[in-house]
């Protein structure tokens, strides 16, 4: 039998149902994990092991709440996946999601999902139609619509805990800027510039590309046609995997989608920025129609919101080129709440990952990830310490959230009613990358008015046959 054909049988029954109106799940699997006792763990399959995924396993077990069932991997035998399964050795394996599910969806309770940005959909959407928690990477995927599905079939099956992998969302910075935008500290905010300088996998390559690499033999630990998942008609090459997938608008989110979610992640919830009336790219170093500018400042303008007026935020990635600094910014550390990336160590920029917030009365400047934001310039800083709320210390880290809200203890803080739609900012910011336009958007249809081909890429290309039921709810 076809790897994948019982789990797409389970999935078209499931999502039928669903349409239906009369879908329904085991009561074990509509709990939000309320069945679970205090002292049992998680039963969680982990899609993606290398690199990033296997840091996200590790990281899952060290909050003693996870019984890792099931390790999954296109590139499953690969060295690069060697350590996690060294280090839980009596977990099942699988090359194949679908066949994982097959064989042990009686078994797994929660997925976690570190492959790369194109392929969290297809997983993810099947796990939500099974019932599973899913705590997935950042950005939440790779396309507007295929973003706008995961959050619509998360609010479909409701009794489902979903969280998006952006760490810092559990950490300091977000109980800071929660409580100061609730006492009055952070309000009337005209302007979020976010700046992430260092080095990228594409720079130094060709700009003046004119097609994907060549082909290369495919190792014989990877499943190639697997690893493509919905999209088709790459042939393998080193500079696609590992990694390498982030540098290609057909697979990556490129520095935007890796480093926005850790910038502008609090700035976006608690300014109820929601989606851009208008992206408009300012520059883009190394234009071409297959890879991410080596440069790229991006001006995303959105409307007034109730009582708080328009904003316009800032995107400057690339090496040579900083934001403007205002007066008194003062030096900024290597945030120590940044992990190296998993291909080494994180180059010392001119100016490490942060942000800038300008509101009506004060400035502020932070860091990235979970770092809390300062007020600048220093003697302003001295002037507001005695008016600046307590703020509460984090009860849990981004995993234990996820764990805990698996088991009916907490809420995640990154759900997909929140993470959605700034992954959505980030997919709108790509395609004025890929098109090199200005784009309009029309935030109530959810439309691009102003250009045909950049309104087509909200959706994508169809995706290859037999992996089209992914799409529907």
């Amino acid at each position: 039998m076809d790897q994948g054909k019982s789990s797409r049988r389970k999935f078209i029954r499931n999502t039928a149902f669903a349409t239906a109106g009369i879908f329904a799940l085991p009561d074990v699997l509509l709990a939000k994990g309320s069945v679970l006792g205090a002292a049992e763990k998680v039963n969680l399959a982990c899609v993606g092991i290398g690199n990033r995924g296997g840091e996200i396993i590790a990281e899952f077990a060290k909050t003693g709440l996870a019984n890792i069932v099931a390790l999954c991997d296109v590139d499953m035998g690969a060295p690069h996946t060697q350590k996690i399964m060294t280090q839980f050795p009596n977990a099942k394996r699988f090359q194949d999601f679908r066949q994982m599910f097959d064989k042990m969806g009686n078994e797994i309770e929660a997925v976690c999902i570190g492959t790369p940005d194109f392929s969290h959909f297809p997983i993810t959407m099947t796990a939500l139609s099974l019932g599973k928690h899913v705590y997935v990477e950042k950005p939440m995927g790779r396309t507007f619509n295929e973003v706008q599905l995961m959050m619509d079939a998360a609010e479909k099956h409701s009794n489902v805990v979903t969280q998006m992998g952006n760490q810092g969302h559990s950490e300091g910075n977000y109980f800071q800027f929660k409580s100061w935008v609730e006492a009055g500290i952070i309000k009337d905010v005209t302007k979020v510039v976010a700046h992430m300088n260092s080095a990228r996998r594409w720079h130094g390559w060709d700009p003046n590309i004119k097609s994907f690499p060549p082909a290369e033999p495919v190792p014989s630990t990877l499943d190639w046609t697997l690893w493509q998942m919905q999209t088709f008609g790459h042939d393998y090459n080193h500079d696609f995997v590992n990694g390498q997938w982030r540098c290609w608008y057909d697979f990556g989110m490129g520095a935007l989608g890796d480093w926005g979610a850790h910038l502008l992640d609090t700035a976006h919830q608690f300014l109820d920025l929601g989606l851009p009336k208008e992206v408009k790219p300012l520059k883009l170093t190394g234009h071409n129609d297959f890879f991410y500018p080596f440069s790229t400042t991006l001006a995303f303008k959105f409307p007034k919101r109730g009582n708080m007026p328009k904003v316009e935020v800032m995107w400057y990635d690339g090496l040579d080129n900083l934001p403007p600094i205002p007066k008194g910014y003062g030096v900024q550390g290597l945030d120590p709440n940044i992990p190296p990336p998993s291909t080494g160590k994180i180059e010392a920029p001119k100016l490490n990952p942060g942000k800038i917030i300008y509101s009506k009365d004060l400035t502020f400047k932070g860091a990235s990830h979970g770092s809390t934001l300062s007020i600048i310039p220093e003697e302003k800083a001295k002037e507001m310490a005695s008016r600046l709320p307590e703020v509460p210390k984090s009860p849990s880290n981004h995993f234990k959230n996820f764990l805990l809200s698996c088991k009916g203890l907490e809420k995640t803080r990154s759900p997909f009613s929140v993470a959605g739609p700034l992954s959505q900012v980030f997919c709108l910011g790509v395609i004025a990358q890929w098109t090199g336009d200005k784009i309009k958007f029309d935030r109530d249809k959810k439309i691009i008015t102003n250009n045909k081909k950049a309104n087509e890429l909200l959706v994508g290309p169809p995706p290859r046959k037999g992996w089209e039921q992914y799409y529907k709810i």
